[in-house]
């Protein structure tokens, strides 16, 4: 590891192989944007919830005695044009000017332009990760919208959970969000930085 070189996302040392952006974040936002695309994705199952009352799984009803809303502005504000594909469009845009390439064409419905722009996306990230000075911002605007489209369909999931080892060797869960953490081996507190750049716990054979 190069100890003067940090990922500019989660700030953990990155390893000599790695410029700017360490694999885990890199592979992160790479399951974030597959996570939208596609008939099964997140961004087509917006279009499900959009009925009030149906981001609960539960029957569409108003507790309210006025008339509801015709949809869900919730869903609706991710799903319609200005929401997640125009915000994915113009990352993609400011990633082709500063390759110099042709700025991108988009055809067809928005689940369709949604599913070309995650594509181009994927295709240029491992660019992006080692090169674009604001990598960290898209990282965290997707995994942003993740989230937002993932509640909207009753979808949310804890963030994912990370085995790091103490110095002591106590094996500590953190996930990217983690505030601080005190690790009950040997009572050391870690802040938020601190508990991200602690090495990879090793996995146990079973």
């Amino acid at each position: 590891m190069d100890a003067s070189a940090a990922c500019i996302v989660c700030a953990r040392e990155l390893y000599d192989t790695e410029v700017q952006t360490c694999r885990l974040c890199a592979e992160r936002v790479a399951s974030d944007l597959r996570a939208l695309a596609g008939p099964d994705g997140l961004y087509a199952r917006l279009a499900d919830s959009l009925a009030p009352g149906s981001g609960s799984g539960g029957p569409a009803v108003s507790g309210s005695r006025t008339a509801p809303l015709p949809v869900r502005l919730g869903p609706l504000s991710l799903a319609a044009r200005g929401g997640i594909v125009t915000v994915l469009q113009t990352w993609l845009i400011d990633w082709h000017d500063l390759l110099a390439y042709t700025h991108p064409r988009w055809d067809g419905d928005l689940q369709q332009q949604l599913d070309q722009v995650v594509g181009r996306l994927l295709n240029l990230l491992p660019w992006a990760a080692e090169n674009h000075g604001a990598f960290d911002e898209f990282v965290g605007e997707v995994a942003g919208l993740v989230h937002q489209s993932r509640a909207a369909t009753g979808e949310e999931k804890p963030p994912r959970r990370i085995g790091v080892q103490c110095a002591c060797g106590t094996t500590l869960k953190v996930t990217l969000d983690t505030a601080g953490i005190r690790c009950p081996g040997c009572s050391t507190q870690y802040g938020h930085s601190e508990a991200l750049r602690l090495p990879l716990s090793e996995r146990r054979a079973a």
